[in-house]
Parts: structure tokens; C-alpha cells; sequence
């Protein structure tokens, strides 16, 4: 059991708090029915006392309540820190969302406001099922109120709540200050001197300015706490002395709009020069001025008594305070029992220990249709009307009633920040002016309006020397109605409320009406008034500014319910102005198109603390130079300076801070600077063993002794690593000591020890001794946060520290990947209530996942083209308290705002990953490069690990594939494997290497039609008018064709390729009868002839034919042979293999077409077209392939293909290498021979089957080819063909 007993030694009453548990104790259940009071019920089965969680019912209001609400009296204060709720039992009635008002007594009441501003509180959303709301800091109260705001509305559910608080007793010991009256603390022996201490003071007050706490030494420290206008401010001094020029004073300031008549909860807490300031949730923290860790007070602590020569213009604290503890002492307690230990200074009043509240009425205005009618004097000749308002809202209406009589009205509206008057008269033009000046900075305002026939006034905060005044002929009668905030929505058109202004959102209190107050709770209860969206007793409005959510410091401008920042001049954008509008570096500028030099404004951080900076650019072609001037450039001359009392000479750099030039060297690739030390009997070094004369500091204030051109931590210079000393005994030309100036010279290219900071130079004290330093900009290029990159190989992820980013979050990164989905990221808490992730979820959605205070949310960003398409791909995320957005590339953002008032809570408690996610995995793999977060670059690189598959770069196995993908096939990269795409090729197989052939048998032919005839009229009368036009549509691109196959055969003639077009004109390859292979063509009228090959190619054996096409240009390779021919290709109809189709096909083809081609062709290929291939390898349900008579598959006779070597370590077959391996080897090569021998007898036996079989090729194995697949020549003979003459006989 935990017990603090405060004895009376230590000058305590002698208050116990003992507690067995952790102060969570229910403090509802327990309560009998007269605790709870309810706005209304709807029977008595409903009724309040129902209310406690887990209870057999539940809180009901009446239907009819349009402002329902449910009280509980806790009987005494307690300090309170969470609520749980519930639905009414087996029922559809539960509240989704509600307020909380908590106060000290039944009439006065405090909102309780979460982070950010937000008073709304998320409810239930079932009836059984508890909602457990933490408060984020704890407050204390003896009664609770709560306001349902929403609620379930289907299957006819209504307002029900079942509740339980949880908190501990709390012992409340107050006194009350007027102001004119104080009391302090007599230190025991005189004397206050401590390295820690712990103060604690609850106050509140309706005054902006007051004294707290004060306190002084003699030495200079101080301890002051005050409020100034509205916000409490701690000064701390730790020692000062104006004789020395030493102020030690640090202030810091907390809170605004103190003075709302709340509890406010302070601690100070400090630790030699460490303070933390917190006000309620607000915590600050700072380290004092000076160099000394304790503090040193005089005499007394506490509110100090009047006119204080010290502090003449500070009022003492006029409110109330409770339990204010001086490092474990209650100095209220002390004043109960009137220590003496305490002074105490009245004027004519005695100190009261209880707080008397001031009997005020404060309301809130905080809806959109809010208003307040009262009722006033009816047909008097003099109005006067006074209230006090405060708000953020820079328009809206205050007050508005209409005259008797159909005089006209008068209206009080906010606007700019003033207060604008405007008379209506029947008749006449409106009299409109003005008074105050920001009026809505949320402080109270007094507004007192006085008017009669001929002459209104009006005085804004009791300014009576200063009254505007407006005398214009008018005449008052007053009405019966006033209408305060708004106007209601009405059809009554006598005496009605009509204002163009919006709605009032703010606190009101203390009305007067013909300068009687008014009652609210007396006119409500008889009727007299209505009102409608209004809070009761209490001022809700919160400072959105305070703490400023504008980062960078942007300028926050709020209203009632939300808040703007202006980012101007601040070099920063966004709503909370986060994102940089400046590049990370020169690189950066170069990657986006900068391709002239000059001065550039870089920001390493991006979006971290740093500020942006001016920096010279030079653009090259392939990198781009950093230069960073500072104010040594033009030398240092040096003299006097020893080796005990040097000369140390500080580098300033110009527009940047030492973080600035210290995060830009950190980010780049490559780093220099040129330092040059020109010496007159000045040395460097010093005898071994000794502290050098002279050296240079660089990053981390850490000292070098190696100078320019010379190794890291060599202590040499450049001439002793080129052997270039003056004095070979010597590692520096200075080192040698001579009478005459020398130097030592060159860059410093260690970028870790760069910028220079400091140039300390100690030997120049001799006589003659001199030194002179230059020292060059620093100059750096590349981008380390840009290229660090890596590869998942593997289903894996990298752990990163746990990520703390605040409120507001910005990633970025470059991935490129072949899989359809994988987390990039992810951060969570232990129990993933609280998370970031960022995943693809399908090959064209990009989802940013996360759940930061109001359940788990997203983005998703559709991409109109695939994301997983093996390119780089750019994405960046944002999430902050406005809204979340994620975009990708040049793509629009994918946006999600929120709410005013939101609250984002980014608390981590697991490491960063980044590869998968914790719980679902789905893994990434693929390629991440460059990520960011919060500015900060993560160093991917330094986590590769090539067993768990991380992998430095962006390779995949493409590049070094074992073996790789043949017959200009496409490689997939994978990155732990790949894949061959076949697709645009005649080939098949894992690595496109197996060829499609076809054995054709006599009269059998294959034909692929390309495009389609016109179909429609308008298409055949434009391809009528145009042949081309119907193919022009479709795009063809007829400047180059590329057509290659390979075949085998003994019989002649034959034609082997036949491409044709529209207006018949056609582009044939032929084997004659004498074995050789010509290409023919006919454009129009004319047939051209050339001759391909002289040899007789119909010996049975494979031989390959490339034809390809470029303009007028056609390059044909049959074997070895290169052939040139200028020619003129119209668009294609249909490719036919051996066609025998009379009268389609021009007669001069026909001719060798009889008996036609009776052998095997394969590896057809025309352009992206694979007849073959599509025949035996459809994928689609009607190709476009007609064949006729009969067409067999055959691999043509090829050899199995040729891989290459496949390393032991990556062959997935490999066992392992031992004593036993010659016997395996002796088995192995037993049956690789037995293959062989079974293989060549069946190609022999195979090959004279028959077209039953597969119709090979006969005597394949002696041929010189091998293979039908493309032949590895090595110097290709290029030959120049004349063209045949033409002729008309047959061959």
C-alpha cells in the first residue's frame, strides 16, 4: 500500500492520502439515487438513477427535451480521469457522441476539451459494449454533467446511457485573494537553497493580470509566477550580476484565456538548469540561463505584499487558489493553521478559506442556429442594454431588437473585430458606425449601448472618457424582445429578428436590460425567454493557438471552431505549414530540370527543425556543386599566438547556421575543402607525442591534425603522401622551420570531419614567426537521402527506431515493384490502436492506413495506370490535424479532411517497419529508395543483409540473370527471381529458348490475317477513296518491318512467306528449284526480283532467314550472308505460310508454289506477330489463323537448347561437394552418355515416321547449323546483291 502522510514536522496539517491501487477507483456505483438528476425521462423505467454501467436499464430522456441532459452529484471532489459508457440494456438506445461539463457546484460548469480543441467525446456504438474514454489530464470535480450530441437512430433507437467515472478522493484546501491582501512563506534559517524542486498551484480567477508566486536572492535568482493577460508566465534565474554582464533570467510562458473562472492545474518541476512549465496538459520545458544549478532565495516565498519596489506594475492575484505545495509543503494548509512560518498582509478584510464564486451566468454559443431572446421594457423612451462577449469570430450578430411602434431596430453586430452599430429607421437610409479595435482576441469585452431620441452611444470595456457617440434625429421606443447570438428561424413577421450577419459563436454573461440583470435561470423557468444550441453556466471557448499548431513559425489565425495558418515569408506550406517549398539540395534542383547555375535556397531537412538557406549551384551535366561561402575566405594573418594561448579563428558560414552547413555535408555524397596554411618560421606539428601547434575543428567540435591533400587522421600534410617535402624529415613543408614563407596546401576530402568550424594556429610567437590561413568554401555534391537504396528479395522487413513525429507526419519514397501488393511501412503501439502504414493494395491502389485518436481511418489513391509495372514510382504522404493525403508521381492528391477540431495522437511505441507490416505482414518485394520521414532520411542502405534478402541497390536478377532470357524475350524482374516474357516472340519455354515449329505435309498451308476488311459502308467507301485509310486508322507503322524463321526441307519449289495488303501487292520469300531463295515483291504494275542466297538450301538441313525493313532499306541475312536492298512496302493483309489459295495470290508466286513446301518451318516471326505460335499457343478463343490440310507441331529437328553455366551455389539441384564426389561423377557421366546414345537413335528412328509423328528433317545431325534457333556467327560478310533482271519464264 502506497501512503503519503504530510507530518506536522514538515509543516503539514497532517493530511493523510493512502491508497491501496492506482487512482481508478468507480466512484458512481456506489451513489444512491438522489446523486443523479436528469433534464427530463422518458417513463420511469428510464429515469436517471438507472444510469450506472452494467445496470439492469438506463438513462432516457423525453422526446420532447431538446436539450437532454443527465447530473451526478459525487457527493464531494474527487480527482477524476476517465469515463466508460454504455447503451440502455437489450435495447437499440445508445449515445455515439457526447459532452462533458464537470464543476464545483451545480451552476457553474467547465467543458472538459481533449487535445487540439475538440470538446466532443466519441460514445458507444452498440448498446452492451463499454466505450473507455482516458482523460488526457486529469481534473478535479464534485459534479458531473453530460450532453448527448448524437445517438442511434435506427430501428427506432433514442438517447440512452448507462455511466461509470473512475478517479480517487481529492483533499481541497483553498484560500480566496482579493487582491488587496497577501501572505507568504518564512523560509526556515532564512535561507532557500536547492538543486530540485516541486511546485503545485491550482488557481482560478476572471482576472487577466495577477501575482502568484515570488520570490529573490541576493546573488540575482529569482522566482516569479504571474499571470499577464490571460497566460501564465514563470521567470527562473539561476544567478545574475549586472556588475558582470551576466543575466540568468529564463521566462516562459503557458496557457491563454486563464481567466475563465476554471480550475487551472500548474507544476513546475526543475532539475538544476532543466524546468518543466505545465499548465493543465501543456507542458514546457527549457533549459535556464548561466551556469548554475541551484537556486538561492532570500527569506520568503509567496504573494508578496503591495508596491513591491521589485515589481511596481504587477497587481497582486485577485481569485482563488487550492493546495499550492512548495516542494512538499502545503502553503495553504499552513495558512489554515497559522503557522508561523507565515506572514500575512490584509488591507480591511479577513482571509477567507473557501472559494465564493462570483454568481455569474455565463453561456456558450456554439451552434450553427444558436440564439437567445429575453424580454425587456415595452415602449420606454430610453434603452440601455450592456453585456460582456468573447470570441474568436471575426463576424457575427451580438444583440438585435426592433423597436415599437415600426420605428425601426438596432443592431450589434461583430465585425473585422469591432463592434458595428447600425440603425434601421422606416424610410430613411441606415446609420451605420463603429467602435473598438480587435475586440475578438477571446478576452472579455464590455459592451454598453445607451440610447434616447436623437442620440445613441456606445462604450466598448467601460472606456466612459471615450464613449462613441451618433446624433442623428431618430426616435427610440423600446421593444419587448431582445435577441442576443442570432436570430431565430421564425414565419412571425411582427417584431421578428432580421440580420444578415451570421450567427454569434462565443461566451456571453452578465446581461442588463434597461439596466436590470438578467435572470437566465428566472426567465427560463417562467418562460419569459427561449434559446436554442446554447451550454448554461459555463464558457466553452478554447485557444486552438496555444500551444501554436503552425510549425516553422507560421501565424495561427482561429475561430470558434477551427483554425488556419498563414505560412508566409516562412519558406514552409501547408496547413500547418510542414512541407518545405525549397529542395533538399543542388542535386535535387539538377534531378527536376535546373540546368543554369546560380544561388539556389536549399533545405537539408526538408520538413525537420532546420531552416532553408541560400547556397551557390553549379550545374554539370551529371552532377550539381553545393558552394557555401563563409566570411574566411579572404585568409587570416596570424601573430603572437602560442601553443598554450593560440589564436583560434571561428568560420562563419554565410546565410546558414553551423546545424545548416552540418546537415547539408551529412546528406551529400562527396565533400572538399581547400585549406591552405602559408607559414614563416610557423610550425605545424609539435615533437612526438606532444599537442600540435597548430590544427583544425570540424563536425562534432572534434580536433584534426592531418592537413589538405593529406589521409584522415594521418597528422600529415599533402606533401608527405606525394613525397613532395621541403624537408624529408617531415611530414609538412611548415614542419621544417625555415626563415622563408612556405605552405602546405590541398582539399580535406573526409566528409565525416567536414565543414571546417574552427582554425586554431599556436607558434607564431617568435621573433619574425607569422603564419597566414586561407580556407575555401565548402563544396559537396550528390544526395545520399536520394540514391540510398535496396531491394527486398525476400518476404522480410528492416526495423527502425520507434518513430515519434508529433501531430504531424510527411513520407516520402521511390519504389518500384512487379507484385500487385505489399506494405511499404508501418509504425504502431503495442495493441495497434494507435498506427501508421502505408501499403499498395492492388496493382492500382495506393492506400495510406491510419488510426491517430478516431478509429482506424485511410486515403486511397486510385491510379488510372498499374503501379506494379517494375518502373519508379514517387510517393508522398501527409498527415497532420486538418487532413491526410497521399499522391504518387505527377498524380493529383488523394485527400481526406477532417473535422474541425480534430485530434491527432501519433504515440509509437514499436520499432519502425519498413517491408511489411507487424500483424498482417504482407511483404513487400521490390525496390525502396530515398524514404523520408519528417524530413528526416532513413538509411536503407546500412540495413542490407543479402541472407535475410535486403539487397544494396536496385539490380534484381535481371541483370546478372545465370541464365538469361533468349530470342529478344523480355525479362519480369522479381528480385529473389524473374520470369521471361514471350510474348512478342515466336518462342516458348521459361526462358523463350524452345522453338514453335510446324511440319507441313503436301498442299497444306497457314495463313494469319493481320487486319480485317472494312465492314461498314463509311469504311469501304474510304478505303474505295483511300487503300490505305482503313490501316492508316488503326496505326500501322509502316517504316519498318523485321521478319525472321527458320526452315528445313528437300523439296523445291516453294514458296516459304507470302505477306500481302489490300490492293494486292504483295512481298513473297520463294525457294527456287535449283535450292536457292529469292525475296519478290510487287508494288503496282512492276514485280522486283532479288536473289537472297546462291547456295542449294534444300539439303534438308535448318537454316535461318532475318529480314529487316527500315524506310526504303531492307538488310536480309540468310546464314552468313548480308544483303542490302532499297524497296517500298505497302501495309499488310494477311501472312500465309506455303499458300496454295488460287486467285488470291499474284500467278508469278503460284507458279512455285506447286507442289508446295513439304518440310518444317518455325521461329515465324513478322514484327509482333507469331503465327506459328499463335496456331499451337492461343490465347484467345478465335485466332485469327486458318490452316489447311494437315499442320503438325515439331521442334524442326533442334538441339535441346544450350544453357549457360549455372554456379553450385545458386543451382537449387547441387547437394553438396565431399570425399565421395569421383564415384558420383563416374555415375553421372555413365548416364549422360547412355541419354546420348537412346537420343540419337531415336532422332534417327524418329525422323523417317512419317507425318504420323512429327515429319523431322532428315540427316539433321550433320548439320553445320545445329539449330534452327538464330546462328551464333561471330563477323557477319556484308555483301551488295545486284538486282535479277526481270523475267517472265519460269524457273
Amino acid at each position: 500500500m502506497i501512503c503519503k502522510i504530510l507530518s506536522i514536522s514538515l509543516l503539514f496539517w497532517g493530511v493523510q492520502e493512502c491508497s491501496s491501487h492506482e487512482c481508478v477507483d468507480p466512484l458512481v456505483s456506489s451513489l444512491y439515487a438522489n446523486s443523479f438528476l436528469a433534464s427530463s425521462r422518458y417513463n420511469f423505467l428510464y429515469s436517471a438513477n438507472f444510469a450506472k454501467l452494467y445496470g439492469s436499464s438506463g438513462w432516457s430522456p423525453s422526446p420532447r427535451d431538446s436539450q437532454p441532459w443527465l447530473q451526478i452529484d459525487l457527493k464531494r471532489k474527487y480527482r477524476i480521469q476517465a469515463i466508460a459508457t454504455q447503451g440502455t440494456f437489450n435495447s437499440y438506445d445508445w449515445v455515439t457522441k457526447y459532452t462533458l461539463l464537470y464543476g464545483d457546484r451545480p451552476d457553474a460548469w467547465t467543458p472538459y476539451v481533449m487535445k487540439g480543441g475538440n470538446s466532443t467525446m466519441p460514445g458507444n456504438w452498440n448498446y452492451h459494449q463499454v466505450k473507455r474514454n482516458v482523460f488526457h489530464y486529469a481534473f478535479t470535480a464534485k459534479h458531473i454533467r453530460l450532453l448527448p450530441l448524437g445517438w442511434n437512430t435506427e430501428n427506432g433507437g433514442k438517447i440512452g446511457v448507462r455511466l461509470e467515472v473512475f478517479g480517487c478522493a481529492y483533499d481541497s484546501y483553498v484560500m480566496q485573494m482579493n487582491g488587496d491582501d497577501s501572505v507568504a512563506y518564512m523560509f526556515p534559517g532564512k535561507r532557500f537553497r536547492t538543486l530540485q524542486d516541486h511546485f503545485a498551484v491550482n488557481f482560478k480567477t476572471l482576472e487577466q493580470d495577477g501575482l502568484l508566486l515570488h520570490s529573490e536572492g541576493v546573488q540575482g535568482d529569482i522566482l516569479t509566477l504571474e499571470l499577464r493577460k490571460g497566460r501564465l508566465v514563470l521567470t527562473i534565474g539561476l544567478g545574475s550580476s549586472t556588475v558582470n554582464q551576466v543575466d540568468g533570467r529564463t521566462t516562459m510562458t503557458v496557457g491563454n484565456i486563464l481567466d475563465d473562472q476554471h480550475w487551472h492545474y500548474v507544476t513546475i518541476k526543475r532539475y538544476g538548469r532543466q524546468v518543466n512549465f505545465t499548465v493543465d496538459a501543456h507542458t514546457e520545458t527549457a533549459i535556464s540561463k548561466g551556469d548554475f544549478t541551484y537556486i538561492d532565495l532570500d527569506t520568503q516565498v509567496g504573494l508578496i505584499e503591495p508596491n513591491v519596489p521589485h515589481l511596481p506594475e504587477v497587481p497582486n492575484f485577485r481569485g482563488c487558489l487550492e493546495n499550492v505545495f512548495i516542494n512538499g509543503i502545503n502553503f495553504v494548509v499552513n495558512a489554515i493553521i497559522s503557522s508561523s512560518y507565515l506572514v500575512f498582509f490584509f488591507s480591511q478584510k479577513k482571509m477567507h478559506y473557501a472559494c465564493r464564486d462570483i454568481l455569474w451566468k455565463p453561456m456558450t454559443f456554439a451552434g450553427p442556429n444558436n440564439y437567445l431572446q429575453v424580454p425587456g421594457f415595452f415602449r420606454k423612451p430610453r434603452m440601455f442594454v450592456k453585456f460582456k462577449f468573447r470570441s474568436w469570430d471575426y463576424t457575427g450578430l451580438l444583440m438585435f431588437t426592433r423597436f415599437a411602434d415600426e420605428l425601426g431596430a438596432l443592431e450589434l453586430g461583430l465585425s473585422e473585430g469591432q463592434v458595428n452599430v447600425t440603425l434601421f429607421q422606416p424610410g430613411k437610409k441606415k446609420l451605420q458606425f463603429a467602435a473598438g479595435y480587435r475586440l475578438n482576441d477571446g478576452f472579455w469585452h464590455t459592451v454598453d449601448v445607451a440610447a434616447r431620441d436623437n442620440l445613441l452611444s456606445i462604450t466598448i470595456d467601460e472606456e466612459e472618457g471615450s464613449p462613441l457617440k451618433i446624433t442623428n434625429p431618430f426616435t427610440v421606443r423600446t421593444g419587448d424582445r431582445y435577441f442576443f447570438g442570432g436570430c431565430p428561424k421564425t414565419n412571425n413577421t411582427i417584431r421578428k429578428c432580421e440580420t444578415k450577419l451570421n450567427h454569434f459563436h462565443g461566451c456571453m454573461q452578465q446581461i442588463f436590460i434597461d439596466n436590470e440583470p438578467v435572470d437566465i435561470d428566472i426567465i427560463l423557468q417562467r418562460r419569459w425567454g427561449r434559446y436554442a444550441e446554447l451550454l448554461l453556466g459555463t464558457c466553452g471557448i478554447t485557444d486552438r493557438c496555444t500551444p501554436n499548431p503552425c510549425e516553422h513559425e507560421g501565424r495561427c489565425i482561429q475561430s470558434w471552431d477551427d483554425f488556419i495558418c498563414l505560412c508566409e515569408n516562412t519558406g514552409y506550406k501547408g496547413e500547418v505549414c510542414h512541407m518545405s517549398v525549397y529542395k533538399e539540395s543542388c542535386e535535387a534542383y539538377r534531378l527536376t530540370g535546373k540546368s543554369w547555375s546560380g544561388n539556389y535556397t536549399i533545405d537539408p531537412d526538408l520538413s525537420g527543425p532546420l531552416k532553408p538557406f541560400e547556397v551557390y549551384c553549379t550545374m554539370k551535366s551529371d552532377k550539381a556543386w553545393t558552394i557555401v561561402m563563409h566570411d574566411r575566405i579572404d585568409g587570416i594573418k596570424v601573430t603572437g599566438s602560442t601553443v598554450d594561448r593560440p589564436y583560434i579563428g571561428d568560420v562563419n558560414y554565410w546565410n546558414a547556421s553551423w546545424d545548416d552547413v552540418t546537415a547539408l555535408a551529412n546528406t551529400s555524397m562527396y565533400c572538399e575543402q581547400w585549406i591552405d596554411y602559408s607559414c614563416y618560421k610557423s610550425r605545424i606539428h609539435n615533437t612526438a607525442n606532444e599537442r600540435p601547434y597548430s590544427f583544425w575543428i570540424g563536425r562534432n567540435n572534434e580536433s584534426h591534425e592531418y592537413w589538405g591533400g593529406a589521409f584522415p587522421e594521418s597528422g600529415k600534410c599533402g606533401c608527405a603522401i606525394n613525397q613532395t617535402c621541403t624537408d624529408a624529415r617531415f611530414h609538412c613543408n611548415c614542419d621544417a622551420d625555415y626563415r622563408q614563407w612556405y605552405s602546405d596546401k590541398g582539399y580535406l576530402m573526409w566528409k565525416d570531419h567536414l565543414p571546417v568550424r574552427k582554425v586554431v594556429v599556436g607558434d607564431t610567437n617568435r621573433t619574425g614567426s607569422k603564419a597566414h590561413i586561407s580556407l575555401g568554401p565548402l563544396r559537396c555534391h550528390g544526395d545520399r537521402s536520394i540514391w540510398n537504396t535496396i531491394s527486398f528479395t525476400k518476404p522480410t522487413y528492416i526495423e527502425f527506431p520507434t518513430f515519434r513525429p508529433g501531430s504531424t507526419v510527411d513520407i516520402s519514397f521511390h519504389f518500384k515493384t512487379y507484385r500487385p501488393h505489399g506494405v511499404f511501412l508501418e509504425n504502431s503501439d503495442d495493441w495497434l490502436r494507435n498506427f501508421i502504414r502505408i501499403e499498395l493494395n492492388t496493382t492500382q491502389n495506393l492506400v495510406f492506413i491510419f488510426m491517430v485518436g478516431d478509429g482506424i481511418l485511410n486515403v486511397t489513391l486510385r491510379s488510372p495506370v498499374p503501379l506494379n509495372d517494375n518502373e519508379w514510382h514517387f510517393v508522398q504522404a501527409e498527415l497532420n490535424v486538418k487532413l491526410a493525403r497521399i499522391k504518387v508521381d505527377y498524380q493529383p492528391w488523394a485527400v481526406r479532411r477532417f473535422p474541425g477540431q480534430t485530434l491527432v495522437t501519433m504515440e509509437f511505441s514499436h520499432p519502425l517497419l519498413v517491408g511489411a507490416a507487424n500483424r498482417t505482414l504482407w511483404p513487400f518485394l521490390g525496390c525502396l529508395r530515398g524514404l523520408r520521414m519528417n524530413g528526416v532520411t532513413l538509411d536503407l542502405e546500412g540495413k542490407a543483409n543479402e541472407e535475410q534478402g535486403i539487397r544494396r541497390n536496385c539490380t534484381g536478377q535481371c541483370l546478372n540473370a545465370t541464365i538469361p532470357c533468349r530470342n529478344a524475350a523480355q525479362c519480369i524482374e522479381g528480385y529473389a527471381a524473374y520470369t521471361c516474357d514471350c510474348g512478342n516472340t515466336a518462342f516458348d519455354g521459361f526462358y523463350c529458348h524452345k522453338d514453335i515449329g510446324a511440319y507441313f505435309e503436301i498442299g497444306s498451308w497457314l495463313r494469319y490475317n493481320i487486319r480485317k476488311k472494312p465492314t461498314t459502308n463509311e469504311e469501304w467507301w474510304a478505303n474505295w477513296l483511300d487503300p490505305h485509310y482503313h490501316n492508316f486508322s488503326l496505326g500501322y507503322n509502316d517504316t519498318s518491318d523485321e521478319i525472321e524463321f527458320s526452315f528445313s526441307t528437300f523439296q523445291t519449289p516453294a514458296v516459304l512467306l507470302y505477306i500481302s495488303s489490300f490492293v494486292h501487292d504483295y512481298m513473297a520469300v520463294i525457294l527456287k528449284k535449283d535450292g536457292t531463295l529469292d525475296m519478290r515483291y510487287r508494288l503496282g504494275l512492276i514485280t522486283h526480283k532479288y536473289q537472297l542466297s546462291f547456295r542449294n538450301l534444300a539439303d534438308g538441313y535448318p537454316h535461318y532467314v532475318n529480314i529487316t525493313r527500315h524506310n526504303r532499306t531492307i538488310r536480309t541475312q540468310v546464314l552468313w550472308e548480308l544483303v542490302e536492298v532499297d524497296v517500298h512496302i505497302v501495309t499488310p493483309l494477311s501472312l500465309s505460310l506455303t499458300p496454295s489459295e488460287v486467285g488470291d495470290i499474284d500467278y508469278e508466286i503460284q507458279r512455285h508454289n506447286s507442289p508446295g513446301l513439304v518440310g518444317c518451318i518455325s521461329g515465324v516471326r513478322y514484327n509482333i506477330y507469331a503465327p506459328l505460335k499463335t496456331l499451337f499457343r492461343p490465347n484467345e478463343t478465335e485466332p485469327p489463323v486458318t490452316v489447311q490440310g494437315f499442320v503438325s507441331e515439331s521442334n524442326c529437328g533442334a538441339f535441346p537448347p544450350v544453357h549457360g553455366y549455372v554456379p553450385w551455389e545458386a543451382d537449387h539441384w547441387f547437394t553438396s561437394i565431399g570425399e565421395t564426389t569421383y564415384p558420383r561423377i563416374v555415375v553421372i557421366a555413365a548416364v549422360i552418355l547412355l541419354f546420348i546414345g537412346l537420343y540419337s537413335i531415336y532422332i534417327y528412328l524418329y525422323r523417317y515416321k512419317g507425318s504420323y509423328h512429327t515429319n523431322e528433317p532428315k540427316n539433321f545431325l550433320e548439320s553445320p547449323g545445329g539449330s534452327s534457333s538464330r546462328p551464333l556467327t561471330g563477323t557477319l560478310e556484308k555483301k551488295r546483291f545486284p538486282e535479277i533482271e526481270e523475267d517472265f519464264r519460269s524457273d
